[in-house]
């Protein structure tokens, strides 16, 4: 944790000014230690130089373990693709100078795939998880002085009101308890004039047919371990069979989805091994999650309208984005 970063948190809880206690530091990096907030009423500790201000254990401890164990596998500068940029840049609509020396807060980051693609604009970026990915997102970017990462609640955020010049929420509000209240949390720690962008998956009659939601009331009890090792062993099998099916004329391309598994194979020029990684984190996202919570168009502008925003638009950019101006 940087120093600078006490000047932008506030406790969640009051809304008071946080101040340091029993710090330890690495150089300028507060590696451990307590913030504290003005009554003295809330302690919230520093790990191995993240703030965390919620429990450790949580809803979103499958994504946690997944991003720890495969911390680079969907960064473009470790892929060697602009996978992670494509869908960035397609989502938000911004310009990459706009965001030079803005704060920027990245929302539901894991171990950082798009938090990479807003640090290479210049931005100054707060990554922020409720689970324990921000170890991985930390280690990934600790070096990069403009980055800074929060394990944190997006019920509960720990910075004042209207502070960001942009915020962005890709592949998150799906998995939240209460995405509508989720949504509408977000613009309060917007600045006017500021860009806004999330994205969501769609909720429609084909999506309902997908084999995650036949499965997910079995293998959301499953322990996460267990339903992530079942996955490793068996992801190879159901993506030839996937592969296969697709490859059927006519046909191939719509039944290939009744396999449960996310087949990658001819979307993106990745090798056989970061087929295989793609193939099983997101195949887990899909069976693993507490709460899949899809979403229509029609909803996601009624919450754009909710929230006040202006230049309001909804469209479908690989999954179904919301973006706009407060």
């Amino acid at each position: 944790m940087k120093k600078e970063l006490l000047d932008v948190l506030v406790c969640p809880k009051t809304h008071q000014k946080l101040h340091i206690e029993q710090e330890a530091l690495d150089g300028s990096e507060i590696v451990s230690g307590y913030l504290v907030s003005s009554d003295l009423n809330h302690r919230y500790k520093v790990i191995k130089g993240v703030p965390r201000f919620v429990d450790s254990e949580n809803y979103s401890d499958n994504f946690g373990m997944q991003w720890n164990m495969y911390s680079k596998t969907q960064l473009d500068s470790y892929s060697g693709q602009s996978i992670s940029a494509d869908r960035f840049w397609n989502a938000t609509g911004w310009d990459k100078d706009s965001l030079k020396d803005k704060w920027v807060l990245d929302v539901g980051c894991g171990s950082g795939r798009f938090t990479e693609i807003a640090l290479s604009s210049g931005a100054k970026v707060i990554a922020l998880d409720y689970s324990n990915a921000v170890d991985a997102c930390y280690e990934n970017f600790k070096g990069n002085a403009n980055f800074h990462v929060i394990q944190g609640d997006i019920y509960e955020l720990p910075f004042d009101i209207e502070f960001f010049s942009f915020i962005y929420c890709l592949g998150v509000l799906q998995h939240t308890p209460y995405p509508e209240k989720a949504f509408l949390l977000l613009p309060k720690v917007l600045k006017k004039n500021g860009s806004f962008c999330v994205d969501l998956y769609e909720k429609s009659w084909k999506s309902a047919l997908l084999p995650k939601y036949w499965l997910r009331p079995i293998t959301k009890r499953l322990p996460r371990l267990f339903l992530f090792s079942v996955l490793k062993r068996i992801i190879p099998c159901l993506l030839l069979i996937s592969r296969i099916i697709r490859s059927v004329p006519v046909v191939g391309r719509s039944i290939h989805r009744a396999v449960p598994v996310v087949n990658y194979y001819g979307i993106y020029p990745l090798s056989k091994q970061q087929h295989l990684e793609w193939s099983l984190l997101d195949t887990f996202d899909w069976l693993a999650p507490q709460y899949d919570n899809p979403q229509t168009r029609n909803t996601a502008r009624l919450w754009m309208e909710k929230a006040n925003f202006h230049n309001i638009e909804v469209l479908k950019a690989g999954h179904l984005v919301a973006r706009g101006e407060k």
